[in-house]
């Protein structure tokens, strides 16, 4: 088999199996046009259309489902032996893709990308921030994150967290102008930044607990925003209360006197968020060295 031609078969079946030129060019990492090319040739070659294309969807036809069920197979324990080789690597390279919640992405993943870059500098991490469920399968993706009973039973996961504890926050600034609150009830007369929630997009009700009660208080105030960057800024310039996760970054702040915590006798404990994989192939270099950079360390480690 000449090269071209394998990379043709390489093209088809990453279109075959994505049924998307984009979704293909973004794994083969190509352009559109270069896989569209590489088809058009594959077909005129065998003299078969292999695919359906419309301006919406792109699916095999009854050849090209007779070809992948032949070569998909080999293709695949190709890319399964290329793994296996990179495992010898001794510095890991290549794309790892990450779908993860932004929240995540904010208190997992950006104070330690420093530290990773400079320890993996020959891997490329793409992360793509999704509070929505995504099939990362399909989508391309070598891992996702979610809290642990979002995980699909077949995947493996590896904790990233501990279990997390709500917090209120606000600047001693604003707590100048207006008294602490000493109950959930007290923060009706309080700027409150609001989020909305992922699904239905109603604004998120503060949760709280004490002695066994549970309660979900809606607020309002001037903003409303979904990044816990954000949220932060806007506690520290004073604008209102926040509700998000306690984290070392807020305690920091806290210890510095640029931030008070309030209603801590009221705090809810969230599950914590992993990471998953795909548990039936060998696990790549690359997403071996991002597991084992985040990952929730161990006692004793």
């Amino acid at each position: 088999m000449r090269t071209n031609e394998f990379g043709e078969l390489t093209a088809f079946v990453a279109v075959a199996e994505e049924k998307s030129f984009r979704k293909a060019a973004a794994r083969l990492n190509l352009t559109a046009s270069t896989l569209s090319h590489s088809l058009r040739t594959l077909e005129e070659r065998l003299g078969v259309r292999l695919l359906n294309r419309t301006t919406r969807t792109v699916s095999p036809t009854q050849a090209g489902m007779a070809l992948l069920a032949e070569i998909a197979p080999a293709f695949s324990a190709i890319a399964s032996a290329v793994e296996k080789v990179n495992t010898y690597r001794e510095i890991p390279q290549g794309t790892v893709r990450i779908n993860t919640p932004r929240i995540a992405a904010e208190l997992v993943f950006m104070p330690r990308l420093k530290q990773f870059n400079q320890a993996f500098p020959d891997i490329q991490l793409e992360l793509a921030t999704n509070d929505g469920f995504v099939d990362i399968i399909s989508e391309g993706f070598d891992a996702g994150v979610r809290i642990r009973g979002d995980v699909q039973q077949d995947m493996n996961a590896v904790r990233l967290t501990h279990d997390f504890h709500s917090a209120v926050y606000g600047s001693p600034e604003y707590f100048n102008r207006y008294p602490k609150p000493l109950s959930p009830a007290d923060l009706q007369h309080h700027a409150c930044i609001g989020r909305r929630e992922i699904t239905g997009g109603a604004l998120y009700r503060w949760e709280f607990e004490k002695e066994g009660k549970q309660i979900a208080v809606p607020v309002s105030g001037p903003l409303i925003v979904d990044s816990v960057t954000m949220m932060t800024r806007i506690a520290l310039d004073g604008i209102g209360l926040v509700y998000t996760a306690r984290s070392p970054e807020h305690d920091a702040l806290v210890g510095q006197g640029l931030l008070v915590r309030v209603l801590e006798d009221w705090a809810v404990t969230f599950p914590g968020f992993f990471l998953y994989y795909p548990g039936h192939r060998q696990l790549p270099a690359a997403l071996k060295a991002v597991i084992d950079s985040f990952r929730l360390p161990q006692p004793g480690q």
